[in-house]
């Protein structure tokens, strides 16, 4: 389970680890651009029902932390529907991945 802080007196936003790496992507391709937006996402399942919402802006401390010690590897798709989510009003929903299980051509 990854961890997000944010801002000078952050506490701890657990994000898995797989998921924290897409969203960094995405986060850190829109503040290079010095643009603003927000972070939308479900609290987990061991935590009361409810969703949360950061304002990203490039001002503003941010840290990502792993459990992981290598990254994993990255689903092009994902990103890119965060980063599509991240141009609209309502800001980058964080979506559970979605696997292609369809097979492959040789």
């Amino acid at each position: 389970m990854g961890v997000l802080y944010y801002g000078a007196n952050a506490s701890a936003i657990h994000i898995d680890d797989r998921a924290l790496a897409h969203l960094k992507v995405v986060i850190i391709s829109k503040l290079r651009r010095d643009e603003s937006f927000s972070v939308s996402w479900r609290h987990p399942e061991e935590q009361d029902d409810g969703r949360s919402t950061i304002w990203v802006h490039p001002a503003i401390p941010l840290r990502f932390e792993f459990d992981e010690p290598q990254a994993p590897p990255l689903n092009r798709e994902w990103v890119e529907e965060l980063a599509v989510s991240a141009n609209a009003l309502g800001g980058i929903q964080l979506v559970e991945e979605h696997i292609n299980n369809a097979p492959r051509p040789l």
